[in-house]
């Protein structure tokens, strides 16, 4: 590593943060201060669009709203006498999350784009919203008369003023880092790779992307308290629907899944419109030009850029080691819960994909689902994991009945699972990755992630320890600080059956975890699996390797067009006729000598 890959990434902002500090003391021009307070408070409205946005994969654009309630709200506290800042910042900051819950709430239970419409629909309302309330807000002609705001009782000078804008900015920036660098940031980062994904770790989709909207409201309303008390008066026009156009402009520009790339894009849209300023009936195609810019030029805007470019500088690419395997440690004990699925029926349309299906799949055992491509197998994970609704059954884990529940209702309940195609979201490292299992098991709030409390030190160390330890049982734990989307895809499969792990599941699910592995790979993963059963653990591994699963299984089901027609121990379903004829459409004569599938099975794939 180079030596400014030994810088801490938070030297940089901190350094930037007290060169702006110092701007009004180096620099006497009061137009450029201006447009610095402008372009600051613009990056608290962006910030909180990165949330929802970047990274709860989530479009709103309901921030001017909130950026209006704020500003209203500071505007109404000083004309009634309250001219405290800090009571503006923490009401305005207030009423701006609560209008951001009370909107988010039916746009994210309406799913798809209903959030995006509603918070559309939102700011196109400010303006009438205003002039019902024309009373209080004085309507389209704006309020005025807004005092000049204090602190502690003291009078703040413009300079005074500048100093309280620049440190709530950096104090909003300081929470959101917090936020982002915690678990609850490698949640939000995985729910925007995939809600189902998220539903699968025990994650609420919809409790989380309210979290995400929710927080996002607070800086905005900031920005509207701050607003308010640095023009003394407070318009419709300055919350118009090109002001959440700007926001979307800023963020897409500067990088919307980065903390930073908020005040990178704001600045930018701040002093490049008002060099635009001259031809204001052109303001909208400006900020679209920005847009398409933004969309288009910089994938992950300019904050991915300078990272990567960062990232080259500070720390040149090294030829890796070669790793040789060591032994892996020992599973921890796990409280396997006995899973049976009973009578089990599902259809899609007129296609039956699953009728009357039963599995039942004991503690310290690996029970194998096979059959061909289409038979039901993944229905049928899909179905335990409670992504589908049984059309008729029943499905129990221990005494708990899972028919019915939300998926991650059922992930809390010690089901976990791995997919066909590994999904891991981009920007996390291996061990994060491996960490984000144990979200929804081993939690801790968001205040507590802000402040860094001992509670959320402590579930953050038993973190690290417990993914580390999955890391050394894969055999990955020396690819740690890795990106975790790079790795090979067999690593990637080890990587997820790691992060399946790590919160000791009851019942753990196996979906083709051997695919695309060589045969180190599905050597050690087959270790794994065994160190899983013997721990005590219940494993369903569904799986088109047969001789793996022949070499792993205590008891096979096989699946042909949505029903079991076969079951027993691999001996049993080896030399089964119904099953060589589903897997290779020949049924054996019975006069000739016994045939064994898994022989037939290696000389097919010999003559391929």
């Amino acid at each position: 590593m180079g030596l400014l890959g030994r810088i801490p990434g938070w030297a940089v902002p901190v350094a930037i943060g007290v060169l702006v500090l110092l701007l009004p003391q180096v620099i006497g021009d009061f137009s450029l201060i201006r447009q610095v307070q402008l372009g600051l408070i613009l990056a608290l409205i962006v910030s909180g669009l990165n949330l929802s946005l970047g990274y709860a994969g989530e479009l709103a654009i309901g921030q001017a709203a909130m950026y209006a309630a704020g500003a209203y709200t500071a505007g109404l506290l000083s004309l009634r006498g309250h001219t405290e800042i800090l009571l503006h910042l923490l009401i305005a900051g207030a009423v701006a999350l609560v209008v951001g819950t009370v909107t988010g709430i039916p746009g994210l239970r309406l799913g798809s784009w209903s959030l995006a419409m509603t918070s559309f629909f939102l700011v196109l309302l400010i303006p009438d919203v205003i002039a019902v309330f024309r009373e209080q807000t004085g309507g389209r002609n704006g309020l005025s008369g807004i005092l000049p705001p204090t602190l502690f009782g003291r009078p703040l000078t413009p300079d005074d003023y500048y100093l309280v804008i620049v440190v709530v900015t950096g104090l909003w920036f300081a929470v959101m880092r917090n936020i982002v660098v915690s678990r609850h940031g490698t949640a939000l980062r995985v729910l925007k790779q995939s809600p189902v994904l998220a539903a699968s770790m025990g994650i609420s989709v919809f409790r989380m992307k309210l979290l995400a909207y929710a927080l996002g409201a607070i800086p905005a309303g900031l920005a509207g308290a701050l607003f308010a008390n640095l023009d003394l008066y407070v318009s419709p026009e300055a919350f118009s629907f090109s002001l959440a156009t700007t926001a979307l402009a800023a963020s897409i520009l500067g990088g919307s899944a980065s903390v930073y790339g908020a005040l990178v894009g704001a600045f930018i849209m701040q002093f490049g419109l008002n060099q635009a300023g001259g031809f204001e009936r052109y303001s909208l195609l400006v900020t679209g030009a920005f847009l398409i810019l933004g969309g288009v030029a910089l994938t992950g805007g300019l904050s991915s850029l300078a990272h990567t470019l960062w990232r080259r500088i500070a720390a040149p690419a090294t030829v890796p080691e070669r790793v040789e395997r060591v032994q892996a440690p020992d599973m921890p004990d796990l409280r396997g819960e006995k899973l049976k699925v009973a009578g089990v029926a599902k259809a899609f349309g007129g296609n039956q994909a699953l009728d009357t299906v039963g599995l039942i799949a004991e503690p310290g055992q690996v029970t194998a689902l096979i059959g061909p491509n289409g038979s039901g197998k993944t229905t049928l994970l899909n179905m335990i994991c409670g992504f589908y609704r049984a059309d008729a059954g029943t499905i129990t884990l221990g005494a708990k009945n899972l028919e019915g529940r939300a998926p991650h209702a059922v992930a809390r309940s010690g089901v976990a699972r791995t997919f066909q195609t590994p999904n891991i979201p981009p920007g996390i490292t291996v061990l994060d990755a491996v960490m984000s299992g144990r979200f929804a098991t081993h939690s801790a709030s968001v205040l507590e992630a802000v402040l860094r409390l001992p509670r959320y030190r402590r579930v953050r160390r038993d973190d690290f320890a417990e993914a580390r330890r999955m890391l050394d049982l894969v055999g990955l734990r020396h690819l740690e600080a890795s990106e975790a989307v790079a790795l090979p895809l067999g690593q990637r499969r080890l990587l997820e059956v790691a992060r399946s792990l790590v919160a000791g599941p009851g019942l753990l699910l196996l979906d083709e975890v051997a695919s695309g592995l060589d045969e180190d790979e599905a050597a050690g993963l087959a270790d794994v699996i065994r160190k899983v059963r013997d721990a005590g653990g219940t494993v369903v591994l569904v799986e088109h390797n047969f001789q793996l699963v022949l070499s792993l299984a205590d008891h096979i089901v096989v699946l042909a067009q949505g029903r079991v027609i076969a079951e027993g121990t691999p001996d049993m379903i080896e030399r089964d006729p119904r099953v060589m004829s589903e897997y290779l459409g020949t049924v054996p004569d019975d006069s000739a000598s016994p045939i064994v599938l898994g022989d037939l099975v290696d000389d097919a794939v010999g003559e391929e």
